[in-house]
């Protein structure tokens, strides 16, 4: 009997251990615990930008008035630019057929009517010592005025260059009277060689500094006068003028006008 006791705990220790690795002999783990589940970051999604309503179209800006400047006639006129019709006969009271317009890079003058006086000023500026300078070219008959202006006052009068398409010039201190009307003083008068009368181009320059008025044609010295009687103007507006009398049409067309300091 000593020999089966060994035997026998020998199986109970083998049935002991395959019971404690569950039954089939296979070792067992303990139960894996499930792991929560995370998300990846990720970006935030992209949001679109409010959306803005386009700006109302505006009017461009006004160009600031200048004071001195040359005047190319690229454009229609500025409102800085104001008008006044004379007539130089009691029988002619109105203009309608007068056109003053830019065209095409310049200032065209065309009447279909006689003894009219048409005035241009620049009101953005008044000038005490000035120089104004025009390119002209006459397009129409040949008796007609081309005149340049300095310190023109609306109450009292301005100073005149007149030069004539025939060869002849003025310069005139012309007064506003009370009714309105407009008188003119000569100050000086001649003719010149320097004036390119009939279908040409001429250029004219007028400086009014403190009394003495000069007037060149072409780039060539004309005369210099001193206004010892009337002294009046000591400042005022720049301005251009066309005038038509007896025989039509007048057409005269302005390439530039320039105004500068003497």
């Amino acid at each position: 009997m000593k020999t089966v006791r060994p035997l026998l705990f020998f199986v109970s220790l083998l049935l002991i251990v395959g019971l404690a690795c569950g039954g089939n002999g296979t070792p067992t783990q303990a139960p894996a615990t499930e792991q929560p589940i995370v998300d990846k970051p990720t970006e935030a999604p992209a949001t679109e930008a409010p959306a803005t309503e386009a700006p109302e179209p505006t009017e461009p800006p006004t160009p600031e008035a200048q004071q001195f400047f040359t005047e190319e006639f690229e454009n229609p006129l500025s409102s800085d630019w104001t008008s006044r019709i004379d007539f130089a006969h009691p029988n002619i009271t109105e203009s309608d057929k007068v056109t003053v317009e830019t065209d095409n890079g310049k200032l065209v003058w065309d009447f279909g009517n006689k003894y009219v006086y048409y005035y241009l000023f620049y009101g953005a500026y008044e000038y005490e010592d000035v120089v104004l300078e025009v390119r002209s070219e006459n397009k129409g008959k040949n008796n007609n005025n081309v005149s340049l202006i300095c310190r023109y006052d609306p109450e009292v009068g301005w100073y005149e260059f007149n030069i004539a398409n025939s060869g002849l010039y003025d310069i005139s201190f012309a007064r506003i009277l009370s009714n309105g009307r407009v008188e003119y003083n000569r100050i000086g008068n001649g003719g010149s060689t320097h004036i390119k009368a009939g279908l040409d181009v001429n250029e004219y320059y007028v400086k009014c500094q403190g009394n003495e008025l000069t007037l060149k044609i072409n780039g060539q010295d004309v005369t210099v006068v001193q206004d010892k009687k009337y002294g009046e103007l000591s400042k005022g507006q720049v301005g251009v003028s066309v005038s038509s009398f007896n025989v039509l049409p007048i057409r005269v067309e302005m390439d530039w006008l320039k105004i500068s300091e003497p």
